[in-house]
């Protein structure tokens, strides 16, 4: 029962560490969306200070090329950990399909655990039986 109930600590924490490592996956795809996001905003507002809209000009601005050089490099990265995402989603799933096994085990072996039936106390029933 003791390796039974450690068994399950176990597994209990895998999938704590299972989720943990989800959790911060999809903050960090987040976080690339919003730091893409802003720089979109900031390569809008640059061309429009310098009134030049085509990347291919000679003109365009550095700072413009820069964040959309580092914006496209979130993106490519928030997709290869979109792919991250559905791996750990995967394996979060598999861990909490572990614990509910154990867990099963566990209540069943509880419930096949001998039930103590309390000593009887055959002097009083002789006695009731024979009418003394």
């Amino acid at each position: 029962m003791k390796s039974l109930d450690t068994l399950t600590r176990l597994k209990r924490f895998q999938a704590e560490e299972k989720r943990r490592h989800l959790i911060q996956i999809q903050t960090m795809i987040a976080d690339f969306d919003r730091m893409s996001r802003d720089l979109d905003r900031e390569i809008e507002a640059e061309e429009q200070r310098s009134g030049i809209t085509d990347a291919q000009h000679f003109a365009y601005s550095t700072y413009a090329r820069a964040a959309a050089t580092r914006r496209d490099n979130l993106r490519r990265s928030a997709d290869e950990l979109k792919v991250q995402l559905d791996e750990a989603k995967a394996q979060l799933d598999a861990a909490l399909e572990d614990l509910k096994k154990v867990e099963a085990l566990g209540e069943r072996e509880r419930s096949d655990a001998p039930v103590e039936i309390p000593p009887r106390n055959i002097a009083g029933r002789a006695r009731a039986v024979l009418g003394a």
